[in-house]
């Protein structure tokens, strides 16, 4: 009976053990599970989610047409051509040979121009297709150098280039000269479409309607490959404008490196075609849209699995332009013409392009910005580029135009009164004459305006330099008279930028030194530079009675038509923008107004001969600036013609001004600058007239049309 009890009480001793075995043992399980989770989720979670899932998600963007510009009546001048296009996008992960291979087959449904390969290509594609000829171009021991660091990998791949010869590019066919010409339009960024074929990029790249069907039809087999409408601008008018209007880049070209990180900050894609001159840069946030944005669903290889549209695209805003293209073309062909009769005649040698600017003075709105450069081609062909730009990008020393502005320091500045005579005879100064280009005798401000006295202005601005002039005697003045000039100036628009909306205005040259008699000649135009557009702003502004405002190039901004056809709603509209009050008296301004008139009107005005019979009846001013040139002709100087001027002188609604530079020297009675700005006010007074007669007639049709149905209506009652 012990025996047993004893027996039972080891039993009971064994059990608790067995049970901390067991306990210690799933312990131990556990731990080991809880590690492998969270070595599975923290450690390895992210592989494994995307083994499971085996898809990323990839944003990318389609460019869209840009926005189309029109001029002020509603005429497109700049639009956009639709094309058929051929696009790869390479994915994430696809490798050289693969993309190779999708080249290959394409190159059995296209022809593809060969023009713009080059050596270079020739070589990575020799490379690529003779990849264990191409690793025998490096030793065992430039090897070496590269696995111990002495060398790099692209020290490698230059080696390589450089031994490639002439007789293995040899080797490359015709047949493969196409596929490389495919391939290496192939390279880009990655989920991003790079055009394959397009005369957008290529003008010996259009892409036949077979071809675009063909490849339609066997995308199934072409990874990457997709059939497109591609876009070019299109310029209805040619060359007119054209300068201005600016360029854009091809997506070859893609950013612009100076500014590629702005354009990348504003989710561009690095080969999005970008406005980079003038209007098209200056508005290239309005015109460049709204890219549509795709999402991608990809495998974790990078294959395209699914795609889902994120934003709709839309075409870039329109712009409507404050050119009169009728105008423009008009006053383009007027500078030819009147560029040609003036070459024909003798001492126009150095005559070789002129520039008008015509813009609204109350507005500031441009409604002609033409010049033109007269060239000989290699045939000895008379040729006319479009020279625009020039009217405010260069400047010239504007001789007589300036006056009105010199005689308004001289009012308020105290130095003359309206009235105040001199006796224009040659002054002379230190034994150096200067004078007019004729004695005049007494002249007062109306007058020296009218017959353009520059002995009225030399002592005008005598008086403002506190000189004391005595003939034959040095002339000594207070240097600061030089910046009171300039800073009156200024107040009109010269020297200073005219604020016009466009990129790259220059503000000209003023002179640096300080002599009297350089004080003499910036008084009569003869010192300074100034650019046709500050010509322009200047007269608008006195025409305005003394208000300088902007010049606006861009009238309007529009939404694109819902049909593409047509202006649609407006969505900005630029109001007029007063820079500047000129800092001087109302009646100060309308007496330089009344001496323009009496340039333009009466008899022993300087214009008077081109616009005394004139039914809009002008206001301005002529000018002639002595200018050196090449002696290589032994001739030591020639003469800038300019004129300024505005019309009607009693209510102006357009404003002008003419520039020939170097036009003529000697005696050759060029006028070009008289006959240029008759000629466009003329046209400008005859648009509108035959405007108004069309309005006219259509408003007599419409009642016509009226009247014909309601007659129509009682004989079927």
């Amino acid at each position: 009976m012990k025996k047993k009890q004893k027996n039972n009480k080891k039993k009971r001793n064994h059990l608790p053990f067995r049970l901390n075995v067991l306990f210690f043992i799933v312990f131990l399980l556990f731990s080991t599970l809880i590690l492998k989770l969270g070595l599975t989720q923290i450690v390895y979670g992210e592989d494994y989610r995307r083994e499971i899932e085996k898809k990323e998600e990839v944003t990318i963007s389609a460019s869209v047409p840009r926005g189309k510009i029109y001029d002020r009546n509603g005429k497109v001048i700049v639009d956009n051509l639709p094309l058929n296009a051929i696009t790869y996008t390479g994915y994430q992960g696809t490798t050289a040979e693969e993309s190779l291979k999708v080249a290959r087959d394409l190159a059995i449904f296209i022809d593809k121009d060969t023009k713009d390969v080059t050596e270079r290509d020739k070589k990575d594609f020799w490379m690529l297709t003779h990849p264990e000829e191409a690793l025998e171009k490096v030793t065992d021991a430039e090897l070496k150098k590269l696995d111990d660091g002495d060398l790099e990998a692209t020290d490698i791949y230059r080696l390589q280039l450089d031994r490639i010869t002439e007789e293995e590019l040899a080797t490359i066919t015709g047949q493969e000269l196409e596929v490389l010409a495919i391939y290496r339009e192939f390279n880009g960024y990655a989920l991003t479409p790079q055009i394959v074929k397009s005369n957008s990029e290529n003008e010996n790249d259009e892409v036949s309607e077979e071809e675009y069907a063909v490849v339609s039809e066997h995308l199934s087999q072409l990874p990457g490959v997709d059939t497109t409408t591609d876009w070019v601008r299109d310029y209805p008018y040619g060359d007119t404008f054209r300068t201005v209007l600016g360029n854009i880049t091809s997506s070859k070209e893609g950013l612009p490196s100076e500014v590629a990180s702005y354009y990348v900050a504003k989710e561009y894609s690095r080969n999005d075609r970008v406005g980079k001159s003038y209007i098209e840069k200056q508005y290239e946030d309005v015109l460049h849209g709204q890219k549509e944005k795709v999402k991608n669903i990809t495998d974790k290889a990078g294959n395209p699995l699914t795609q889902e549209v994120i934003t709709e695209g839309a075409n870039g805003k329109d712009l409507v332009l404050s050119i009169d293209m009728d105008l423009q073309i008009a006053v383009e062909k007027i500078i030819e013409e009147e560029l040609v009769t003036a070459k024909s005649k003798p001492g126009a040698a150095f005559l070789d392009r002129a520039f008008v600017v015509m813009m609204n003075p109350i507005t500031g709105e441009v409604l002609s910005l033409a010049g033109k450069q007269y060239v000989k081609n290699d045939q000895g062909e008379v040729e006319f580029l479009d020279f625009a730009r020039g009217t405010f990008q260069l400047s010239y020393e504007m001789g007589s135009t300036v006056k009105g502005a010199t005689v308004l320091t001289g009012f308020e500045t105290n130095a003359i009164r309206p009235g105040t005579t001199f006796i224009d005879s040659p002054l002379n100064i230190n034994g150096l004459p200067k004078g007019s280009y004729k004695v005049l005798g007494p002249v007062n401000d109306l007058d020296a305006l009218k017959r353009s006295s520059n002995v009225y202005m030399f002592y005008t601005a005598i008086e403002i330099g506190e000189g004391n002039y005595a003939y034959g005697k040095p002339l000594y003045i207070n240097t600061a008279a030089f910046d009171t000039f300039r800073y009156y100036f200024s107040q009109f628009g010269l020297g200073v930028k005219t604020g016009i909306d466009l990129p790259g205005e220059q503000t000209g040259f003023a002179g640096t030194g300080k002599l009297p008699g350089l004080l003499l000649d910036l008084s009569i135009g003869q010192y300074d530079t100034y650019t046709p557009l500050q010509l322009a702003q200047y007269v608008s502004t006195i025409a305005n009675g003394g208000y300088r405002v902007k010049p606006q190039i861009v009238k309007d901004i529009h939404q694109p038509a819902a049909d593409q056809n047509g202006l649609g709603p407006i969505l900005k509209e630029f109001e007029p923008e007063i820079l500047n009050r000129v800092d001087m008296k109302k009646e100060y301004i309308e007496q330089v107004q009344e001496g323009f008139r009496q340039v333009m009107q009466e008899s022993g005005g300087t214009a008077v001969g081109s616009f005394g019979d004139k039914p809009y009846k002008p206001a301005g001013k002529t000018g002639t600036a002595q200018v050196d040139v090449d002696m290589s002709e032994n001739v030591a100087y020639a003469h800038n013609l300019t004129l300024i001027g505005y019309a009607p002188y009693d209510n102006p609604e357009v404003a002008f001004s003419v520039v020939a530079p170097t036009a003529d020297y000697g005696n050759s009675n060029t006028f070009i600058n008289l006959n240029i700005g008759e000629r466009i006010l003329d046209e400008y007074f005859n648009l509108k007239q035959q405007r108004a007669n069309g309005t006219e007639q259509e408003v007599i049709d419409e009642v016509e049309s009226e009247l014909t149905d309601s007659t129509s209506e009682d004989e079927n009652e």
